[in-house]
């Protein structure tokens, strides 16, 4: 049996959708399907909106001042996807395990995924391993899935344009 853990895939997709939203319901799709999800949903008028909601909601979480403030983010919008875990075939690809219901609704699945995602990112990784890039005035979201543990600026140009400012604060330039 595949044991689908969710974890890394779904934090990055939660980090990519709120870095830079879709336009659109069909953008937030190629964006799911890009990024590891295997399933499409039946479009719903609201969905555009309520995935907005979903991801504002994480950010909540990315923006929570400490563990625990973020483990009570995360236990109450679990708690609003809840579902028991089942076992599923649905693309034929062999049994894996899903946490969340067969609800056919984009919205509640991404709730689903990137609640239970985050969670076992940080309580694998370390409840520190989310958060916004370092470097000012950048306010993009950083998942630390670095072996160290030291992620702090969301790409490498942020990460050069923060050691220039440091060097330039030394040398008075």
């Amino acid at each position: 049996m595949h044991l689908n853990p969710y974890g890394e895939y779904a934090v990055l997709l939660a980090a990519s959708l709120a870095d830079d939203f879709p336009d659109d319901r069909e953008g937030i799709e190629r964006r799911t399907l890009e990024k590891g999800m295997t399933m499409v949903f039946p479009p719903a008028a609201d969905d555009h909106a309520q995935v907005r909601r979903v991801v504002e909601d994480w950010l909540r979480i990315v923006d929570a001042p400490g563990a625990d403030e973020r483990a009570q983010l995360l236990n109450a919008q679990m708690a609003e996807a809840a579902a028991y875990p089942r076992l599923t075939n649905h693309d034929g690809e062999g049994w894996h395990l899903h946490y969340r219901d067969d609800v056919q609704s984009l919205p509640f699945v991404l709730r689903a995924i990137i609640t239970v995602g985050t969670s076992l990112h940080l309580v694998t990784r370390g409840m520190d391993r989310l958060g916004r890039c370092a470097a000012s005035p950048c306010t993009r979201v950083v998942v630390d899935v670095t072996r160290n543990g030291r992620q702090r600026f969301c790409s490498v140009r942020c990460a050069n344009r923060a050691a220039v400012r440091r060097h330039r604060a030394r040398t008075g330039a």
